[in-house]
């Protein structure tokens, strides 16, 4: 049985969420390369994106495995705070943590 559930993101804070709610509200953008000005600590979005990508799904080829493949490759959790400014302002994530989000059109597919 599938149950869509959407808009859970409207009144479940990041870290209540469920592993898989989590997940779904990744588009992987913050697999495109960023660099940070040490002095003014602005980050700056390039158009260079890892290797692993897939860019007809836009979904890492190597998700469950990235982290062995690419050392560096981060793991975005609930806790990361000020560090949400290294993703693009269109990041589900950002957008949650800065609690100025709309996001529209995901629906949460969970298999029972």
């Amino acid at each position: 049985m599938t149950i869509n559930v959407s808009s859970f993101w409207e009144n479940t804070a990041l870290e209540d969420m469920t592993h898989p709610q989590w997940e779904s509200l990744c588009d992987n953008c913050y697999c495109l390369h960023k660099l940070e000005d040490e002095d003014t600590g602005d980050i700056y979005f390039t158009d260079v994106v890892c290797h692993y990508i897939d860019e007809q799904s836009c979904q890492c080829s190597h998700y469950e495995t990235r982290q062995q493949l690419v050392p560096d490759c981060l793991t975005i959790s609930p806790d990361w705070g000020h560090k949400f400014n290294w993703l693009p302002s269109t990041c589900a994530y950002r957008l949650l943590h800065e609690k100025s989000h709309c996001l529209i059109g995901i629906h949460w597919l969970v298999a029972m």
